[in-house]
């Protein structure tokens, strides 16, 4: 008797325990929630003064990245105003290259409301925007002017920031695209969080957990 009521009483505790420490428990926006789901950047990277610096390493040619796009700009408009997000493009070889300038040219152009649709040229029309020729096409279509998006594409700032962003990548050691990183501390990505939601909480997590030291 005593020892089935012992075996009860163990089942009970067992049962308990699980309940605390199970997935659900740890979703409630505290650091230990993210435990776990995310890389810490040694050496700590600078950011900018003042602010909680996000950076989102992406590729166009990303099918995750695309999946990512709508939910990331949907999220950052939910940002505190200390907080800022950057995106850096991702060039992990040579062919890379021209969709890495294409983001700088359209950032240095001002039409940045083209970034979400280059994803879906290339993933959903299944443009082949992967050469200066074809992208500096498409562009075009997109009523951009040929011969402003060609000067700019090839300039001395467009080159530079490609070069910082190669840095940047090597200095988090990032291994694929979409990653996240935070306050130069942090690195998440799908497969570290689970998801790609959950990419986005445990960086809204971390974001929490530096702005409250």
């Amino acid at each position: 008797m005593n020892t089935a009521l012992l075996v009860r009483t163990l089942g009970v505790l067992m049962a308990a325990t699980a309940l605390l420490f199970s997935a659900p428990g740890l979703t409630q926006g505290t650091p230990a929630a993210a435990k776990a789901r995310y890389l810490e950047v040694s050496p700590v990277q600078p950011t900018e003064p003042g602010k909680t610096e996000v950076l989102e390493f992406f590729s166009y040619a990303c099918s995750h990245c695309a999946v990512l796009e709508p939910m990331l700009e949907k999220w950052i408009k939910t940002v505190p105003s200390d907080v800022v997000v950057k995106r850096v493009p991702v060039a992990f070889n040579g062919s890379m290259k021209p969709l890495q300038q294409l983001f700088y040219s359209l950032e240095a152009l001002d039409r940045l409301d083209l970034h979400g649709k280059v994803f879906n040229a290339i993933h959903e029309d299944k443009k082949r925007l992967f050469t200066k020729p074809d992208i500096v096409a498409w562009v075009a279509a997109q009523g951009v002017d040929r011969a402003k998006f060609e000067s700019v594409y090839d300039s001395f700032g467009v080159v530079s920031k490609s070069g910082r962003a190669d840095q940047l990548v090597g200095a988090y050691k990032v291994q694929g695209t979409p990653s996240m990183a935070v306050g130069g501390r942090f690195l998440t990505s799908p497969s570290e969080a689970g998801g790609y939601q959950e990419t986005i909480d445990v960086t809204d997590i971390l974001i929490k957990q530096l702005r409250t030291k």
